[in-house]
This record gives structure tokens, sequence and C-alpha cells, in this order.
């Protein structure tokens, strides 16, 4: 891999692995995708990380695939997102259908016309039980799609697929990420909920890592 292209979030883990790339040498640029999610605290984030490591941002505007996502908490328009810990129910209410499968394919088209070769997502094992998208076969399926995709292969680097969320957090510790500057919370309020399932999974990770959490949480 010499030049990837990251689909990056502005969430925790594609953070991390915004800051691996860089300091690798191998980052090429990223891609921010609006699907009509709830709210945008995630992309703003991304577009400033991008901008404070002067990596090429690119804001994908798709909100009009809101309706094809059913009812998933996580789309505007739809239910409330729960306020619980990832549970059966909880964890199929936060589905996207299909999401990672999208983003790849726009993040593969620009990777071919930026001339990387290859794409990059922060899919981790916290993530396999609860989004079928993220699970290790479904990284692996991908890969061997991207490789004949275009006339040159594209390399699919998932290198969290196998990592916990804490351990995440751990490297990007190492790395000096400002996780100050990162979003989770599917809510979107001035500051972090605190108990909507993925700030609940974020309090514990840090927990887990044994790093100083800086997140501000409305519910303390």
């Amino acid at each position: 891999m010499k030049r990837a292209l990251l689909i990056y979030s502005g969430g925790l883990d594609s953070t991390v692995l915004l800051h691996r790339l860089h300091a690798d040498g191998v980052l090429c640029g990223a891609v921010s995708v609006d699907y009509s999610q709830k709210h945008a605290k995630e992309l703003c984030f991304a577009r400033k990380n991008c901008e404070k490591l002067g990596v090429d941002f690119l804001r994908v505007d798709l909100s009009s695939l809101g309706g094809i996502f059913g009812d998933s908490s996580l789309i505007s328009g739809n239910g409330a997102v729960p306020a619980s810990a990832y549970e059966d129910g909880v964890m199929r209410s936060t589905v996207v259908p299909n999401r990672n499968m999208i983003l790849l394919s726009i993040a593969a088209a620009r990777a071919i016309s930026l001339g990387c070769d290859a794409v990059a997502y922060a899919a981790h094992s916290g993530d396999h039980a609860i989004y079928p998208d993220c699970r290790p076969e479904f990284v692996r399926a991908m890969a061997e799609a991207l490789k004949i995709c275009d006339y040159n292969p594209i390399e699919l680097y998932a290198p969290f697929v196998n990592l916990s969320k804490a351990q995440i957090i751990a490297e990007g510790a190492k790395l000096g990420v400002d996780f100050s500057q990162t979003w989770s919370c599917y809510r979107g309020g001035d500051v972090h909920c605190g108990v909507c399932p993925t700030c609940v999974e974020r309090r514990q990770a840090f927990i887990s890592a044994g790093v100083e959490d800086p997140t501000v949480y409305m519910d303390s």
C-alpha cells in the first residue's frame, strides 16, 4: 500500500486511523458522506481534523438516500435513538442497511480518481455483532471485489477489524490523537449525551484502555 484514501466519519475509530495513515505517510485523502444521518456533528469534526493535518477532504452529499434505509433510528426523521447499552433490540434499531458497501463503493471511485491504491476504513471487532457490514467475512468479500473493480487492483485496508475499541483508543493515545476532537454520540447535541449506545461504548472503552477520557457528557 502506497497511497490510501480513508472513509472518514469524524468518529473516534476513523480518527485514530486517520492519524495512523498520516503518520505512516500513505494518506492521500479522506471522504465523508452525508447519507441523511440524524446530525452532521461527526462530519464537522472530520473536516476540522483533515484541515489540521493538511489532508485532502471531500464531503459527499447523499442525503437524498435517507428514504432507502427504512426505519433505522440513525436516519433523520425516524424514531428516537435508544438510551441504553447495545443489546439485541437496541442493536437492530441502529443498523443502517448496507451502509458500508455504499461507502466503500464511493470511496473506491474517489481513490481511483486520485490515483490511490487502497481504501481504508475503521470497522472493529466491537461492531461485528452489531453491524453485518463490519464483519471480517464482509471485509474479505469486499476486498476481493475491489481487486477487480478497476484496471488496477484496489486494496481494502481494515487494520482494526479484529481490535476492540479499547485497543483502538490505546493506539490513538500512542499517536497523540486529541480524542476531544472526535464525535460518537448518535444524538448530536452540544455535548455527548452519555447514555445512547455509542456513548456508553465510548465511556467503557476509555476505562478499559486506561486512557483519560476528555469527552464532555451531558449525563456525567
